[in-house]
């Protein structure tokens, strides 16, 4: 397979203070991937990273190519709706996306919207938290691209919406593109995941496939990660 994603020695700092350091990561093509850690361990600021929308030491490659607008042609981010006012409507949003995307799929939007139950003429001031993230992960899934970053895109969905999505995740995306999830429901996504890569002391802690934790460590992935943040740790290798 090739890489779709090659990050080597990337650090990031905001007023003098460490986030990441010594990031290295490879990502291939196609898979799905966990980006698991507690609150505060930079995996935002590593998808912000990969995006080109936050500036870091060391490189950054994405299919091969380590220009910011390489990326953002390439990578399709779980980004908030801070940027549209208020009034604005759902539909009058996928506009724009199309506006400044070549590669939004307008059919493919559709059939999220359906299958979301998203109200496309309702206003952003009218909707709840969760509807707003549906709203988000039809944005993201409906570009062409082939590296999806979908940022903790679970928090405000209600249980049954959210299994259900996480279950469809694989129609979403396509097969040669790569997805990689932030997520705290990690037995919910543990399903779905091809690795699993664990942020930790402000670095990449650990890669793993996932089958190679179950089969090595005999424990869940949900257990394994626990257990690198638990005093002591499990063997990082």
């Amino acid at each position: 397979m090739t890489n779709v994603l090659a990050i080597n020695q990337v650090g990031y700092k905001h007023n003098f203070k460490t986030i990441l350091h010594d990031v290295d990561l490879t990502l291939e093509t196609g898979k799905i991937i966990g980006l698991l850690g507690e609150n505060g361990a930079g995996k935002t600021t590593l998808m912000r990273l990969i995006t080109g929308s936050a500036k870091g030491s060391g490189t950054i490659a994405v299919c091969g190519d380590t220009s910011t607008a390489h990326h953002k042609s390439h990578v399709s981010f779980t980004e908030q709706l801070r940027g549209f006012a208020a009034s604005t409507r759902v539909d009058r949003v996928a506009d724009f996306y199309r506006t400044v995307y070549p590669d939004f799929d307008g059919a493919r939007f559709e059939e999220l919207v359906t299958f979301l139950q998203i109200d496309t003429s309702l206003k952003l001031a009218a909707l709840s938290k969760g509807m707003k993230e549906k709203v988000i992960i039809a944005l993201t899934l409906a570009r062409q691209v082939n590296l999806y970053l979908l940022d903790e895109p679970f928090s405000g969905i209600d249980s049954m919406s959210r299994k259900r999505i996480i279950s469809s995740i694989l129609k979403w995306k396509p097969a040669d593109a790569t997805m990689v999830i932030s997520d705290h429901y990690v037995s919910e996504i543990a399903p779905i995941l091809d690795e699993v890569v664990i942020v930790k002391d402000q670095t990449v802690y650990a890669h793993k496939e996932s089958d190679a934790i179950r089969e090595e460590f005999g424990l869940s992935i949900e257990d394994y990660y626990e257990s690198l943040y638990a005093e002591g740790g499990a063997d990082r290798d």
